[in-house]
């Protein structure tokens, strides 16, 4: 069965919104990889009709100009893009199809399909939340900045019920931003301070 991850930039309070607008002083070498490892590793992409849109706004754009990043934007191109919308968005970036009927239901179908070629989402974070929520996300790629934006759409809704994880991987570049790796997990077992408190320190040492 395939596997999906998510990959989002995010800021310290949880900002996922706007990300052009404050994480590019911290996109260097480093993370410049680890964008690559995943999205440019995907063999699919899966976006929501925002992104995609920002996507095919500018990525063809680049390839015809034929800079630094043409190649990335050729991958970008070339890859099955699969996009999520109730509306009927240009699909005119090569490669690019709507996803049709329920998300959850035409994402299940996608992992079932032949082949073990990874899915990304980028961005997308009603994509994400949809998914996570369904248990149908099996790693969350975080990049998370070391600086607090303020406002703006975060990841998790503040009424939404808990969504327990477990660390994968976990990797601080030199810019501070912290490289996470997580996937679902099974709910914490119950517990309160009467429990916590036989692990604190019995000799008043810190």
């Amino acid at each position: 069965m395939r596997k999906i991850t998510a990959e989002l930039f995010v800021s310290l309070d949880g900002v996922v919104e706007a990300p052009d607008q404050w994480h590019f002083p911290y996109f260097d070498d480093a993370m410049g990889a680890a964008v690559d490892a995943v999205v440019g590793a995907a063999d699919t992409l899966l976006l929501g009709r925002r992104t995609y849109e920002g996507f095919a706004g500018s990525w063809p754009q680049r390839e015809a100009a034929g800079g630094e990043d043409a190649a990335f934007a050729a991958r970008l191109g070339d890859v099955r893009k699969i996009v999520v919308s109730h509306g009927t968005p240009d699909l005119g970036w090569r490669n690019a199809e709507l996803l049709r009927g329920d998300l959850v239901t035409g994402v299940r179908a996608l992992k079932a399909e032949p082949g073990d070629g990874p899915v990304v989402i980028s961005g997308s974070v009603s994509v994400v939340r949809q998914l996570l929520a369904a248990g149908e996300l099996d790693r969350l790629h975080l990049l998370v900045h070391p600086l607090a934006v303020g406002r703006g759409m975060r990841l998790f809704e503040d009424d939404a019920p808990p969504i327990p994880l477990r660390l994968l991987s976990c990797e601080a570049f030199g810019t501070g931003v912290l490289n996470l790796f997580y996937a679902p997990a099974a709910a914490p077992r119950s517990a309160g301070y009467e429990d916590a408190r036989t692990h604190l320190p019995r000799d008043g040492s810190a």
